[in-house]
């Protein structure tokens, strides 16, 4: 949801436009029409019409033989592209590889993007529950997963606060926490076990544990590691996992201070 009270003054009407467009055909798999374009954008059917083809011609939505239009192929390669500048160095995709071989289970980087919590690379293990959302880019649910509880334990409670209450606390299972308090019990004891955890409170059956790599005073620059696993297997062995993660995590931080 766009706030309009921080629309830039300068805001350049027909490229906002394109944009809207774009996220249109992206929700839409099946494709839409340029008439169903300009419906859902709030815009007129002869606008919605130069803007498609516009995009159509630079290759971001493609027209197919029915007259919808669906998302073009230049869209996967800004997505590898961001992939790529998320990921950082490769010393440290080839250490989350290594330790997802190693464990089975898949594991995770992730830190803030534009002052919101976002994964930023995954190597995904054998072992792991498949989870669909687990891709460079997510930037949901930092309540519900100890990747995010992790991330947001760098804040200050003000910050924090301020973070839930713009983002919300949905909740995605009947265990997933939905007030502040017991959100802020939750990382405190975490905290002093020295890891953030969560059981099956983002997707039933699926746990996940996470673990500071890299603090630093500017937010975007701190990174978190975590890993998921079948809910059962971090209830009975919490201590490895910890000691797993931390290992793995020093790794990281050496990678991550090689780049700079």
């Amino acid at each position: 949801m766009r706030d309009p009270l921080a629309e830039p003054s300068d805001l350049i009407r027909s490229v906002s436009r394109a944009l809207r467009v774009l996220e249109a055909v992206g929700r839409a798999p099946k494709g839409l029409t340029v008439k169903q374009i300009a419906r859902r954008c709030e815009l007129t059917v002869a606008t919605t019409y130069h803007l498609v083809r516009t995009l159509a011609y630079e290759g971001y939505v493609i027209r197919r033989e029915d007259g919808t239009y669906i998302v073009g192929l230049e869209i996967a390669d800004r997505y590898r592209e961001l992939v790529t500048a998320f990921r950082g160095p490769s010393v440290v995709g080839e250490t989350l590889r290594r330790a997802a071989l190693d464990s089975g289970y898949s594991h995770v980087l992730g830190r803030f993007v534009g002052g919101q919590v976002a994964v930023t690379a995954v190597a995904e293990g054998a072992r792991s529950p498949y989870l669909e959302d687990l891709m460079p880019g997510f930037d949901e649910a930092a309540h519900a997963t100890a990747l995010g509880k992790a991330m947001l334990a760098t804040l200050t409670a003000e910050q924090r606060f301020r973070y839930l209450r713009e983002y919300g606390m949905r909740p995605f299972t009947a265990t997933t926490l939905t007030t502040v308090e017991a959100f802020e019990a939750d990382l405190a004891a975490g905290d002093r076990r020295g890891m953030q955890m969560e059981l099956g409170q983002f997707r039933q059956g699926v746990a996940c544990a996470a673990v500071l790599v890299a603090p630093d005073k500017d937010i975007e620059r701190r990174v978190v590691l975590a890993c998921a696993m079948p809910a059962g297997e971090l209830m009975t062995s919490a201590r490895v996992v910890r000691a797993k993660l931390l290992t793995v995590a020093r790794t990281v931080a050496e990678g991550l201070t090689a780049e700079h």
